[in-house]
């Protein structure tokens, strides 16, 4: 994870040492304020990239999440199915042969 402090407000970059008022300080002033803007537009641009990215993700998983689900219930219709999708788990009694051992078998 990111510091704290990055995640509270963008600081725009200092100068050192205080500059003249002249107009030559004027335009280098605004100059840095078009290339941290330029910046940050690209910076959103790509953030924004990332999060389609990410949800285009999101929905290509829930769809193949419901697309197990439900094969999942096609294929075993007597067993019963949490609200999680995971199936509960059937304990086979032992046999004659292995009466005398406690055994338990669980499957998930």
């Amino acid at each position: 994870m990111r510091p704290y402090s990055s995640q509270t407000e963008i600081r725009p970059k200092v100068s050192t040492m205080p500059r003249q008022k002249t107009e030559a300080a004027a335009y280098l002033n605004l100059y840095k304020l078009s290339v941290e803007k330029k910046r940050l537009q690209y910076e959103l641009e790509t953030i924004e990239q990332r999060q389609q990215r990410i949800q285009k993700r999101l929905a290509f998983l829930n769809s193949q999440v419901a697309e197990l689900e439900k094969s999942a219930a096609n294929l075993c219709p007597d067993r019963s199915i949490h609200s999680l999708g995971t199936a509960l788990p059937i304990v086979k009694q032992a046999t004659s042969e292995s009466a005398s051992l406690n055994t338990l078998f669980l499957e998930y």
